[in-house]
């Protein structure tokens, strides 16, 4: 049989369907899965929630921090505030614009020098000083420049405006005490003994008038010094201060110098308030070496024949400076035979001292004018007849020639009535400093 279809009828009216008949009811079915269902459900949520809270899901922890440890905060903020200064130090050459050109800081300079005292400073500044230079991001922050061991300028900025201003730096004065013996020298028992060169020189002049420092020196020789040094910020300063008692012993021959003040004129004064100080000192030459004695019959280098060597000859090297002895006037200066270069210095009392040899003299000397005892006035040379440069020199009393090394000098005027007195009040400390065993000790 062959069944056609309607095409213009739908497609469900073709196809006959067949319904169950209802039997049974099916709801205790559905309830009894909706319930095993919100179980199971449960079940699942629960599992889910465990999990979660064992692996994705975290708590916030919230932890008490302890406060910082204030000295851990203060180094960690010295270190932050040491790495923000530069410290420079001034070459030869270098100028206030090279060095801030050099950390890019040259529009700070520009205000600074609009402070005349800032000006003044950066416009003299000195190889080896050091300069301290705080930077941020503005530019310069803060700045110290040190002009000399007391003083150094400070330089700082508030907002955009910088003021500058010198620090001087509190000196403080402390008696100290030294003693030594000699050795090798004068200058390697004055290391030994923890004081500077320049108080050597000190000790050298006060007793120039007694010990040639160049010959009379010997080994086991002894001293002994009071005197005050200088600090600041508890720190020594290069420039000693005076030597206010001194005690020489040599050739079994002790010496003693204590410092006196009157009228804002100082001298040395051995314990009786007798002046250390003489019409003339000793050497016209500083630790030079005697080449030649003073020798009547000393047979002559160059001629060889015996003539009269009426000086003392002082080997030392071209251009050491030589000094007057003694203050007076200028008898003759030029060149004179043998003695080449030549200054002859007429004194007071009939004495008289010559300089020969000498390579030039000291400018602004001539025939006439006045010198004072320790001025320069000439160096040392080899014109004339001289082997090698050397300083010839001649002590005369009343035209006749006397051995510099021996003649006996004058006295200056000795301390009397008031200020005797006064003296010896002040120096009765010092006398008991000097006797101590404590300073022998040293």
């Amino acid at each position: 049989m062959i069944y056609t279809r309607d095409l213009k009828k739908p497609l469900t009216r073709e196809i006959p369907i067949r319904r169950t008949p209802r039997k049974h009811s099916i709801w205790p079915l559905y309830i009894v899965s909706l319930v095993i269902g919100i179980s199971l459900l449960g079940v699942v949520l629960a599992k889910t929630h465990d999990s979660l809270s064992r692996t994705s899901v975290k708590a916030p922890i919230i932890t008490e921090i302890p406060p910082p440890d204030p000295a851990v905060h203060h180094s960690e903020l010295e270190a932050q505030t040491a790495s923000d200064w530069i410290e420079h130090t001034v070459k030869s050459g270098d100028s206030a614009s090279a060095i801030f050109d050099q950390y890019q800081i040259h529009s700070s300079l520009l205000k600074i020098n609009n402070i005349p005292v800032s000006k003044k400073v950066l416009q003299n500044l000195y190889p080896g000083q050091k300069i301290s230079l705080k930077l941020d991001w503005k530019g310069l922050e803060e700045l110290y420049y040190q002009i000399s061991e007391t003083k150094r300028l400070h330089v700082t900025r508030d907002a955009e405006e910088y003021s500058a201003n010198i620090i001087q730096d509190a000196i403080e004065t402390r008696r100290l005490a030294a003693t030594g013996t000699i050795d090798n020298s004068l200058f390697l028992a004055g290391k030994k003994a923890g004081i500077s060169d320049s108080l050597i020189m000190q000790m050298v002049e006060i007793f120039s008038y007694d010990i040639d420092f160049a010959l009379d020196i010997r080994q086991g020789d002894q001293f002994e010094i009071i005197y005050d040094e200088y600090f600041a910020n508890g720190a020594p300063l290069k420039k000693s201060g005076s030597i206010l008692a001194a005690r020489f012993t040599t050739k079994n021959k002790t010496f003693t110098a204590l410092k006196y003040e009157h009228n804002n004129k100082i001298g040395y004064f051995d314990a009786k308030g007798r002046s250390n100080k003489k019409a003339f000192i000793r050497t016209p030459v500083r630790f030079s070496r005697i080449s030649s004695h003073f020798n009547p019959k000393r047979k002559h280098p160059i001629l060889h024949t015996i003539r009269a060597h009426k000086g003392v000859d002082y080997a030392a090297p071209k251009g050491t400076t030589v000094k007057s002895t003694g203050s007076g006037k200028i008898q003759f200066i030029g060149r004179k035979g043998g003695y080449g270069k030549v200054i002859i210095v007429k004194h007071a009392g009939g004495y008289s001292t010559l300089y020969a040899h000498l390579s030039k003299f000291k400018k602004g000397l001539k025939r006439g004018k006045s010198v004072k005892q320790g001025q320069a006035i000439g160096y040392v040379g080899s014109t004339g007849s001289a082997t090698g440069p050397h300083l010839h020199y001649e002590f005369r009393v009343n035209g006749k020639h006397k051995n510099p090394l021996t003649v006996k000098l004058p006295n200056a005027s000795p301390l009397r009535n008031q200020q005797l007195r006064e003296f010896k009040e002040k120096i009765r400390p010092l006398l008991v400093q000097l006797s101590q065993p404590s300073l022998a000790a040293n």
